[in-house]
């Protein structure tokens, strides 16, 4: 045990390592010895579309500044505009240290740089290192101090002399605005970030938060107390910062396979559940399968049957039972049906097409435009959209996708009410259901490569997360597998179908009870087929199930054919032997190759097993989750890059 510690701890510092290499923005130091008129050090490029624009800064509270009144005073910002984005915080109460305050700025050119102005009286003992670092957090720089002097040489600074700050901020470009930017929140870097973590938790694209930084996924390295901007469509808001700064966990041991669990009991959210928090993201180097319980899952996943058998813990392939709140209104006749629409055309968010669009835009729902089943492809005002027919009550999928906007799921356009028939007008999903891209059925398919199903993976990942904390009250997605995953054109991850999505309403929101089962064989949690429990873990399970089939490149029914027991007590064993990294490629996905990172790929087999244990008390939270598959991601593009390099090199 102790040398597996010290073996994980070594990994995670040659993975910390990199990132005290480079710095994205440089700094001086405490004292400003020499002046620096590096455009990095001086500001961001003035080459916005508006030379003023709205912006957004990250505060942290601390001892001197720890009520919403003190930071707006520090920060010449409108108090009561910080309180009203930050939950109407009062200006007076104190604030815990670390504590992330939003703070709306006006961003504007200065010259050749972006600035948002206020200005400081130096106090005893204070230099600039002091005020930089410690009130300003990093948020400015002392070369950027420097030349708002009149005398940008002369390096001193005395108490009671005023400094004028310009505080680090940038408008959106036009390729920016193009693509729906409006806003660019300036965020400093805590040790341990990671860009895709922190694109993910303002709900920003990772692809343009690089671009924005002139990053790469080739150089996507940064260093702690260095701004990075987080383009944005939204302004931000206080749900989205409740992240704690990350910090390197210690290691944790392999897993061992827990008891049985208690069908009658709910989720616990006792120690046992938090101890997931600290498997983090190490990258374990030990660890493995050559033993009899690797031959078997070997043969499970690769092996050749010759009929299906029935999975004891599944009784079917699929469930039909339909799952209706008592409390919401079944649209049952066509009267309520228009009723109901009429409620919905007072929805902005919403459009109501008439059928007379929806046969425009699908040459009246021609062959040519069929994608499969009741689905059809159209043109609406030039956008490409997914025209969807749906029978019987549609409003609990309305109000939950009325509910949510996110990067990582599928948005509803608009509805259209015809002859009895609704039909939901979606956003395109250029790449089709995930379904279509992980499953080796043939020698010649394209599937995903290694750094395209880590993507996913945390895209779907963040996107449950926003269900289960972000929305009021929070939701259950319930129907998590491969096919209900579409991929848009840059292959990036979007959760659809929300038919069997429900509010969890329980002891302290985290579960409830269900006579009505249904969903699909292989995804359904232990404890919901078992006991009728809805919660989180319902989601964290199939979540599991899905990284399992993302992994191995097989359908959940296949992994269940000719499979007596469940996946976590085949799984269990294998990642407590010592010497099976090395037969990876057994069990992982033929299509990959040798083209992943072993160490990377064992650690999400860990956390696939965590993901499927039966008692949901020990399984992580989707929020844990997705800061580990942050991490991984992260270190993917890195390996990614350095693969590349070497290739090319040769």
């Amino acid at each position: 045990m102790a040398s597996l510690s010290l073996a994980l701890a070594f990994v995670l510092s040659l993975i910390c390592f990199p990132y005290l290499l480079v710095a994205q923005q440089p700094y001086g130091d405490s004292n400003c010895p020499v002046y620096n008129n590096a455009s990095t050090a001086l500001g961001y490029d003035c080459n916005g579309v508006n030379r003023t624009c709205q912006t957004f800064l990250i505060y942290r509270a601390q001892l001197a500044y720890n009520t919403v009144s003190s930071i707006a005073s520090l920060l010449s910002a409108n108090a009561s505009e910080v309180s009203a984005i930050n939950n109407n915080i009062s200006l007076s109460k104190a604030l815990a240290t670390n504590t992330e305050v939003i703070v709306p700025l006006t961003c504007s050119c200065a010259g050749r740089f972006y600035q948002a102005n206020t200005t400081y009286v130096v106090q005893t003992n204070e230099n600039y290192y002091v005020i930089i670092t410690n009130n300003f957090e990093s948020l400015t720089t002392c070369n950027a101090i420097q030349i708002q002097k009149a005398s940008p040489n002369v390096v001193d600074i005395f108490p009671d002399e005023k400094l004028n700050i310009p505080l680090r901020c940038a408008c959106p470009t036009r390729k920016q605005s193009d693509a729906g930017i409006r806003y660019l929140i300036t965020y400093v870097v805590q040790s341990g970030n990671a860009i895709a973590s922190i694109a993910n938790r303002f709900i920003a694209d990772v692809g343009q938060t690089l671009e924005a930084n002139g990053k790469s996924e080739q150089d996507s390295v940064i260093q702690p107390n260095t701004t990075l901007l987080v383009p944005v469509q939204f302004p931000p808001n206080s749900t989205g910062m409740d992240y704690p700064p990350y910090e390197p966990p210690p290691p944790l041991p392999p897993p061992s396979i827990p008891p049985r669990a208690t069908p009658s009991q709910p989720p616990s959210n006792g120690s046992s559940s938090k101890k997931w928090a600290y498997f983090g993201v190490g990258i374990v180097v030990g660890a493995a399968f050559i033993s009899v319980a690797g031959t078997i899952l070997f043969c499970m996943l690769l092996g050749k049957t010759t009929g299906k058998k029935n999975d004891p813990i599944v009784s079917s392939r699929s469930f039909e039972a339909q799952e209706k709140a008592i409390t919401e209104k079944s649209l049952e006749t066509e009267t309520e049906s228009l009723e109901f629409l009429e409620s919905i055309s007072k929805i902005a968010s919403l459009k109501i097409y008439s059928f007379k669009d929806l046969q425009a835009a699908t040459a009246n729902f021609s062959t040519d435009h069929w994608i499969k089943g009741s689905v059809y492809k159209g043109n609406v005002n030039g956008n490409q959209v997914v025209i969807k027919k749906m029978d019987g009550d549609v409003s609990k999928e309305i109000n939950v996708l009325n509910k949510i906007n996110h990067l990582n799921l599928i948005t509803l356009l608009g509805v259209c009410f015809q002859d009895g028939i609704w039909y939901f007008v979606y956003e395109y999903a250029g790449n089709g259901p995930l379904s279509d891209w992980i499953y080796q059925d043939s020698p010649d398919k394209k599937t995903l490569n290694w750094g395209q199903r880590m993507q996913v993976a945390c895209d779907v990942a963040t996107g449950l997360n926003y269900l289960h904390r972000y929305t009021s009250p929070p939701h259950v997605h319930k129907d998590i597998k491969s096919r209900n995953i579409l991929l848009n054109d840059e292959f990036r991850g979007k959760i659809a179908k929300f038919g069997l999505a429900r509010p969890v309403i329980g002891n302290d929101g985290q579960f409830t009870l269900t006579k009505h089962i249904v969903g699909t064989k292989g995804y359904l949690a232990p404890e919901y087929l078992e006991n009728g429990i809805v919660s989180p873990m319902l989601d964290v399970y199939a979540f599991g199930v899905l990284l399992l089939e993302m992994l191995t490149g097989k359908d959940v029914a296949f992994l269940y054919e000719g499979v007596k027991v469940h996946l976590s007590e085949v799984l269990g064993p294998l990642i407590k032997e010592e010497d099976g990294i090395s037969n990876l490629k057994d069990l992982m996905d033929s299509s990959l190759g040798e083209d992943y990172p072993a160490d990377i790929a064992y650690t999400m087999l860990v956390l696939v097993d965590h993901c499927l244990r039966k008692d949901p008390g020990k399984r992580p939270s989707m929020d844990e989750i997705v800061q580990i598959l942050s991490k991984t991601l992260t270190t993917s593009l890195i390996w990614g890059s350095s693969t590349s390099a070497g290739n090319s090199s040769s």
